[in-house]
């Protein structure tokens, strides 16, 4: 990759939709950066997701400058700020230092070269000029555009996962998400981290965090692949992980299955959780700062889609596959059927649970029920009639229904 001249870069960036409104309002505002992962993709010719700024000296002037942040947050001096429906986050330039390995960070004001030696990789440690006599000008730590051409991962300093061990699970996703190799000084480093338990040193939502941005990815399972190639996955707990081939094409084709109205993210989490024992699954969710629509969605995956599976196999009409999934969420269901259980997985998740019956617990009681489980049991007999193709219309489910509950009587 040819080195872009800086004005070709600022170019690119004022190409973006999101940019516009953004230059705008700074007009000469000094001392304001674009930095991290957007200017490494700007370098790569690719369009950034996520446009973070930072701000030399007080953010309160740029921030007038921009509206009203939709949050701030105090102690990292940080902002996000909307604008024409893009988002940006502001920073204050920093330098950090750590109590203790594994804690948060200490932040004072520094200028924006030593802002740029706290990041967590080369490859992101880069900030172009937005504004003011810094239009245009690149900044970037040493080896930083480098790196950056040789898609190469390298820490800045040899103590970088001890500080902050999180960065071990942004090291395997960069690497997944982008493609990026793992500089040879930067693996052992890694390995060290690992090998010395770092991981213990952080809480359970910040590794939860990362996780969760990893699974998030446009392809987890390559960030997954490479978690398991540093050692990381297991050490978040025994037995977790997608590390054999076999492991990733299962949650290949379990993604496949998986409808628009799914969670790909936690799928790829409950295929990574499949070998975690059982009961330890929701104390470590819960450890992860999972939210608890999350945590069930991924327990009930990874602890009875092979159950599942043997149940739908055994399916030969379609009440029965409905009778074998109940209410299990649709991540259960694509996961048994990757399992081996595709063609009545599949049928579920396209046909049988989009149908509807016409007539509800209202019906039955004009028609002379009495209020009480047998409505239920009524309605689901009336369900079953009509997915198995024994009740066509309004009058026929009515009929099923009052006849289940008469036999039931």
């Amino acid at each position: 990759m040819s080195e872009p001249a800086a004005n070709t870069l600022l170019g690119r960036f004022s190409a973006l939709p999101a940019a516009g409104p953004l230059l705008a309002r700074l007009g000469e505002a000094e001392g304001v950066y674009l930095v991290g992962g957007a200017v490494r993709d700007l370098l790569l010719g690719d369009e950034p997701l996520d446009l973070d700024l930072v701000i030399v000296g007080e953010p309160e002037s740029v921030s007038a400058l921009l509206g009203t942040p939709d949050r701030v947050h105090d102690r990292f001096e940080t902002r996000t700020i909307s604008l024409d429906g893009f988002s940006y986050d502001l920073a204050r330039s920093r330098r950090e230092t750590y109590a203790h390995p594994g804690a948060l960070p200490t932040v004072e004001p520094a200028g924006i070269e030593e802002d740029l030696g706290r990041r967590d990789f080369t490859a992101n440690a880069l900030a172009l000029g937005l504004s003011g006599s810094s239009r245009g000008g690149l900044l970037e730590a040493p080896r930083g555009r480098e790196d950056v051409a040789a898609r190469r991962l390298r820490v800045l300093h040899d103590e970088s996962f001890i500080d902050d061990p999180t960065r071990l699970l942004r090291l395997a996703r960069y690497a997944g998400r982008l493609g990026f190799a793992v500089e040879e000084r930067t693996r052992a480093l890694a390995d060290r981290a690992v090998a010395s338990a770092a991981l213990t040193t952080v809480s359970g939502p910040r590794v939860g965090t990362e996780l969760r941005l990893l699974a998030e990815q446009g392809d987890p399972i390559e960030g997954f692949r490479r978690l398991h190639e540093l050692g990381i996955d297991s050490a978040i707990a025994p037995g977790f992980g997608i590390g054999d081939p076999s492991r990733a094409e299962l949650a290949r084709r379990a993604l496949a299955l998986l409808p628009g109205d799914g969670e790909p993210a936690d799928l790829v989490l409950a295929v990574a959780s499949l070998d975690v024992a059982p009961g330890a699954l929701p104390g470590l969710l819960d450890r992860l700062a999972f939210p608890a629509a999350r945590r069930e969605r991924i327990v009930a995956a990874a602890t009875r889609a092979d159950e599942l599976r043997g149940r739908l196999g055994a399916a030969r009409q379609a009440s029965q596959i409905a009778a074998a999934v109940g209410s299990g969420p649709v991540e259960l269901v694509a996961l048994a059927g990757a399992l081996g259980a595709e063609t009545p997985a599949r049928r579920w998740l396209d046909e049988l649970r989009h149908v509807r019956l016409e007539i509800d617990g209202n019906d039955l009681l004009a028609a002379g029920l009495e209020p009480g489980p047998a409505l239920g049991a009524a309605l689901a007999a009336a369900r079953a009639a009509k997915l198995d193709g024994r009740a066509s219309g309004r009058d026929a489910e009515l009929a099923e229904a009052l006849r289940a509950a008469g036999a039931r009587g």
